[in-house]
């Protein structure tokens, strides 16, 4: 929890430095503020595959994953695999990530994109919102019930999706709520970061069927993405295994093509 004790503590920096600078109501005069949503929590409960394909320069606990893909060939690539979405890093210390980023890949495709961020100020999703993503991610163990309360019902306001991150039990029961599109069961411990499918398998009995669940962390495998399936998952978010890759969008459509057979 080191790690996203810190991330958030420079992340509280962070939007400070941004309010000072973008006033909300600046990036409410953005263009794609009022661009319609497209739906990610639809795209995944009528989809037989459920694959959301990230765009991840390096993380935490692997360092650099791909430094050398522009965000455009990636979208224009996983829109080309037919994905069901694009996760999109925007944080830059720890990920690599910018804004910029969520900016070009909402130029370059049509296919619902969810900005994965810590998300900690309200701030974040009215920025969210201003650069063209459909979704937003909330974290269960940085945020209190009040906060994801608060969080997920600006967001729907927005016609923004929510999916919502959970690590275990705990978290799940403080955060089940009708303000949430997703629930996202994040099978690495982040005291650890060991990751195993079981955390997936344990929680989704808990999820209620009213929530498109999603499974996140360590889905690499066909096989993984097959025996997480008959628990109801229906969004499975991958990142490494195509970004890891020279051609991320030639990787997913393989991906997704061997998963249909």
């Amino acid at each position: 929890m080191d790690i996203l004790n810190n991330i958030v503590i420079d992340k509280r920096q962070e939007v400070k430095i941004k309010k000072s600078l973008i006033p909300v109501k600046q990036l409410e005069q953005s263009v794609l503020f009022e661009r319609a949503t497209i739906s990610l929590a639809k795209n995944l409960s009528k989809s037989t595959t459920g694959i959301i394909a990230e765009h991840k320069r390096r993380s935490p606990s692997k360092e650099v994953i791909n430094h050398k893909l522009n965000v455009y060939d990636v979208a224009s690539g996983y829109e080309k695999a037919n994905v069901c979405g694009m996760s999109v890093l925007t944080d830059g210390k720890y990920f690599g990530g910018s804004l910029d980023d969520l900016l070009i890949a909402r130029a370059s495709c049509n296919i619902p994109l969810l900005r994965k961020e810590f998300i900690i100020d309200s701030y974040q999703i009215i920025e969210a919102k201003a650069h063209g993503a459909d979704a937003i991610l909330l974290i269960a163990a940085i945020l209190t019930k009040d906060k994801i309360k608060q969080y997920s019902e600006l967001a729907k306001s927005l016609n923004l999706d929510v999916l919502l991150e959970v690590h275990n039990e705990e978290e799940l029961h403080k955060s089940i709520m009708p303000s949430l599109d997703m629930i996202g069961v994040n099978n690495r411990n982040l005291k650890t970061f060991e990751v195993s499918l079981e955390t997936s398998k344990s929680l989704s009995s808990l999820i209620p069927n009213d929530f498109v669940k999603v499974s996140e962390s360590g889905i690499s495998a066909i096989d993984a993405i097959k025996t997480l399936q008959p628990f109801g998952y229906k969004g499975f978010l991958i990142g490494e295994n195509f970004m890891k890759t020279d051609n991320p969008g030639a990787n997913a459509k393989q991906f997704i093509e061997s998963l249909k057979l």
